[in-house]
């Protein structure tokens, strides 16, 4: 009698969740039971955590079994870790000792960390395991109840959540059907969390007020120099309230991420724009991702949101240097000795950094301590090339008392400034449709050429300016991008000449 057993599981690896066959066999011999196929600690603790779950769900535990048990987690050269594995483990062992009745294990994924009393914990990951499985035609994902309405996003594949293997157990040999979730419906139209700062409350700062519509409708990089005190923090706060919200597409984007990370945090799926905000000490593998066991980093984690890094030149240096990559594709690379992995990584950069060490380098109020040496070198810890990524670079002034003494709040231009900018995403959205992305700032050089029209005055512009300054093929082409996000703002089919002048003006950062 062959007691031999196959079901399906899953692992996430980076952000992308690998389909894992779970093969029991149990044959005659002195008792033991074994898990091989590269399993970490945490799973090697997965017998322990599944023979009393099946004792405590009033079924026959391996422990009570004098015969040798084998459970291969296959690919066998692809390390396993984490506890979503213990649900398979259990329902195969079950199969392989005729325990339950044969069913089709063919078509069924088994996802869950099981409790000493038999209770299912809920895992990360849930939805790239249900995008998984649905691109590979299982048609079934049983999972714990809490990742029900998580993996009930993807459509097309049935998704049931238990509380316990009790059910579980009773479920495949049909003697008390589950009905399936039914699928989630996400709500739209909310930009963030935590929404603190609205852009109404800044007082002054025209100008960078202006930089932000602009950075908040191409999806612009933006870097603010200023004086302490200025408000550049909060200007970088308030951009969230500017942004449009996430499409449903966006929003599953963003909800894989965070819960491959294990980010969720209660919630079935993330509905706003990230805004993430690491400290100046955080490590390489913290913002860029990795680890031993590669996890998502700050910039992936605020994919489709802002990336804030505040006082800009106390971050490592080396650090500054691995965004570059990053920025101009949009997807960080993490290579290891036996795989490379892919994070998604399109996140608007703002960053603030004061002029000089002290502070007031160009203050026309305060005197600045700092040498000519100083200031260079403290500017110098911003490398040209990550400079030239950066689309506006502006300078934040200090704001005058009488603009700080006005208790007035300016609703009506800030309703205004949103909806300008939603338009103008909705420009972009239709004409970058064939590209399948979103805004102005995701276009190559070759997109560029397609697609940004320029008259006949602005051609001779464009060609003026660029011989009378040194900037980069690079800069040409930001330039363009960024040009073509103010035509939008103002529903020009054509970018003309003023839109070039404003979009070069950004560009020319005053280091003297």
């Amino acid at each position: 009698m062959q007691n031999l057993s196959k079901v399906f599981s899953a692992a996430i690896e980076g952000v992308e969740a690998n389909l894992i066959e779970v093969e029991t066999d149990i044959n005659i011999g002195l008792h033991s039971f074994n898990i091989v196929g590269l399993a970490d600690k945490s799973l090697s603790e997965a017998k322990e955590r599944v023979s009393s779950a099946l004792k405590n769900s009033g079924v026959k535990p391996p422990s009570k079994e004098n015969r040798k048990i084998v459970v291969n987690l296959a690919p066998a050269d692809v390390k396993k870790t984490g506890s979503q594995y213990d649900l398979a483990i259990a329902v195969g062992y079950l199969l392989a000792s005729k325990q339950i009745k044969d069913f089709d294990s063919k078509n069924k994924i088994f996802v869950g960390e099981l409790a000493l009393d038999g209770s299912l914990r809920g895992v990360s990951g849930i939805l790239n395991i249900a995008r998984m499985a649905k691109e590979k035609g299982f048609e079934e994902l049983i999972v714990p109840s809490v990742n029900t309405i998580e993996a009930a996003i993807v459509d097309g594949i049935k998704i049931f959540g238990f509380d316990n293997l009790t059910d579980i157990i009773l479920h495949l040999e049909n003697k008390k059907i589950k009905n399936f979730q039914p699928k989630t419906e996400i709500k739209t139209g909310i930009s963030s969390e935590h929404q603190m700062i609205d852009i109404s409350d800044i007082k002054g700062q025209e100008n960078a007020k202006r930089a932000l519509m602009i950075t908040a409708a191409g999806g612009h990089n933006l870097l603010m120099q200023g004086s302490p005190g200025a408000g550049k923090t909060m200007l970088a706060q308030a951009l969230v309230s500017i942004l449009p919200s996430p499409t449903l597409q966006e929003i599953i984007e963003i909800t894989q991420i965070y819960s491959a990370a294990g980010l969720l945090n209660g919630n079935s799926f993330i509905n706003w724009r990230p805004f993430r905000t690491p400290h100046q000490t955080a490590s390489p593998p913290a913002i860029i991702g990795g680890g031993q066991n590669p996890k998502p980093g700050e910039i992936s984690l605020a994919h489709r949101g802002v990336l804030f890094l505040d006082e800009l030149p106390e971050f490592r240096r080396d650090l500054l240097e691995a965004l570059r990559q990053p920025i101009e594709s949009g997807r960080a690379f993490i290579s290891r000795a036996k795989n490379n992995l892919v994070f998604p990584a399109k996140f608007v950069l703002v960053a603030a950094m004061n002029p000089c060490p002290c502070g007031y380098y160009g203050d026309g109020e305060k005197e600045c301590r700092c040498s000519a040496f100083e200031v260079f070198r403290y500017q110098k810890k911003i490398s040209g090339p990550l400079l030239d990524r950066i689309d506006l670079q502006i300078e934040v002034p200090r704001v005058k008392l009488d603009e700080l003494k006005n208790k007035t709040r300016d609703t009506k231009s800030a309703e205004e400034m949103r909806r300008k900018i939603i338009e103008a995403r909705e420009i972009q959205k239709e004409r970058l449709k064939e590209f399948k992305i979103f805004t102005n700032s995701e276009m190559n050089s070759k997109m560029c050429d397609e697609m940004i029209k320029l008259d006949k005055e602005a051609d001779n512009f464009l060609k003026d300016i660029f011989e009378k300054s040194l900037v980069s093929a690079r800069g040409y082409y930001r330039v363009l991008k960024t040009a073509r996000t103010i035509a939008d703002l103002e529903n020009s089919k054509d970018v003309q000449v003023s839109h070039l002048a404003e979009a070069f003006q950004y560009r020319l950062k005053d280091k003297e």
